[in-house]
């Protein structure tokens, strides 16, 4: 069994291809999809494509990226979308990313705590970013998470000391494209 955990299916790259693609995957014998959400947007268009397909699921949430244009109906409308809808299995993607910046650093852990609140109250597993924010995501997620919902870090590039401590929360850790950079060094 091929389990794809973090595939962005419904990302506008795909638009021209998306379904020669989904169908070269069952082809490949890829039996189960996770495709996360990024925004609220790419969370509604992934529970709408896992419900095409029966062996895609979904996963809602705003990535560190874009929480600078969320407001309080944000966690509502992602509440409604993993409660309403019985393939969404996770709560995510959603961290910190200090690397781009592209929101203020204390309103990512803000909406990063907020999100991981809510996967709290649904009983549902996270997908975690964290690119160069190691210490702040460790924090949240050791003083936020509920011991009994899953989590995966999908973008890790933390030292293999960290790593431990997340596996001993019970995190699993994905090796994440970052290995492959050519500027890529050992921690």
């Amino acid at each position: 069994m091929l389990f794809d955990s973090h595939a962005h299916l419904n990302d506008a790259r795909f638009d021209e291809d998306r379904e020669e693609l989904i169908k070269t995957l069952k082809e490949k014998k890829v039996d189960l999809v996770v495709n996360p959400g990024a925004d609220i947007e790419s969370s509604i268009s992934s529970v709408k494509l896992s419900n095409k397909y029966d062996f895609i699921y979904a996963a809602v949430g705003v990535h560190p990226h874009d929480v600078g244009q969320l407001d309080d109906s944000a966690i509502d409308t992602l509440k409604k979308l993993a409660t309403e809808n019985k393939k969404v299995v996770a709560i995510g993607e959603i961290g910190l990313d200090y690397f781009y910046d592209n929101a203020p650093r204390e309103i990512q852990r803000e909406w990063f705590k907020k999100q991981i609140e809510l996967a709290n109250e649904l009983k549902l597993p996270i997908i975690i970013h964290d690119r160069d924010a190691h210490a702040d995501t460790f924090e949240i997620i050791k003083n936020t998470k509920n011991p009994e919902i899953g989590c995966v870090l999908h973008c890790y590039s933390g030292n293999v000391e960290l790593a431990k401590e997340y596996i001993k929360m019970g995190c699993y850790i994905s090796i994440p494209g970052t290995v492959t950079f050519k500027n890529n060094k050992k921690n």
